[in-house]
């Protein structure tokens, strides 16, 4: 565990030097707040919770980019290293191949979990100094989505490091990331919107949908923040949620188990990696 823990934190000290975290927090800080203050303009004619139509806003911006900001993260943490040979030099201490996997995993989770947290926690700030009235239900609902925006990270950061164990160069590894990131957060629902319509109104068989919903963790993580609630009302997710039969924790294990199992077989293939 010690060694683990001193992987992650020379990660974060090169997210550091990097200007990694830097970088990101500050992205999202500004896409953040500008959701914030435009995308709740209207709401004081129509009486919906300001902070309800924010997290409507910062889900639908965490689908797109933080699994994007993921897989930049980790597609090359293997084989980058092993390209400029310094995985050479890590495994030459007494540190085992899974030590320095799950070091560096946990390492790229802290960076994303800080510029998650601080990102979006500057467009709660910001809120609150306009003197808007936020129920505890709200605010609850925003918490959970900031630790649901991390756990959706920590997935594609584990799709990444499978990438960066299967991929023999950097280049493969970005390429095969930015189509796993079109994949997931494009294409997949555009494909299921085409079978639906397809379908020519015939109803999908409730078990065929859960499936299909859970295949893809980004719908998951769509379902859990924006399926229930006045955010379910304001994103149209409502309706898909009351015709599935998936419940938040059976989502949210979805979503561990896609992270656990690309990691576990990343850290299999890095095993029998020849670095």
């Amino acid at each position: 565990m010690t060694n683990i823990l001193i992987i992650a934190r020379k990660e974060i000290q090169e997210g550091l030097r990097n200007r990694w975290v830097l970088a990101t927090t500050l992205l999202l800080a500004a896409l953040a707040l500008t959701l914030s203050f435009l995308g709740s303009a209207p709401t004081g004619n129509v009486g919906v919770n300001r902070l309800d139509v924010v997290i409507v806003s910062l889900s639908s911006l965490t689908i797109f980019l933080v699994p994007l900001i993921a897989l930049l993260l980790s597609h090359d943490a293997v084989v980058g290293e092993a390209e400029r040979g310094t995985m050479l030099l890590l495994l030459s201490y007494p540190i085992g191949r899974s030590e320095v996997l799950f070091g560096k995993f946990f390492g790229h989770l802290a960076i994303l979990a800080f510029s998650t947290l601080c990102g979006y926690g500057a467009a709660a700030a910001a809120l609150m100094a306009t003197g808007a009235q936020i129920g505890a239900a709200s605010w609850m609902a925003f918490a959970s989505m900031i630790g649901y925006s991390v756990l959706l990270g920590a997935v594609f950061l584990a799709i990444g490091y499978l990438t960066s164990t299967l991929a023999s160069e950097r280049s493969t590894a970005g390429g095969i990331a930015i189509g796993v990131w079109l994949f997931f957060v494009l294409i997949y629902d555009m494909a299921l919107l085409g079978g639906l319509v397809a379908a020519q109104g015939h109803a999908v068989p409730a078990g065929l949908l859960d499936l299909l919903l859970v295949a893809n963790p980004t719908d998951a993580y769509r379902l859990i923040n924006l399926g229930s609630g006045n955010a379910g009302a304001l994103s149209g997710m409502g309706g898909i949620s009351e015709q599935s039969r998936l419940s938040v924790p059976v989502l949210t294990a979805a979503l561990i188990a896609w992270t656990v199992l690309p990691l576990g077989w990343a850290s299999f293939v890095f095993s029998r990696r020849e670095v």
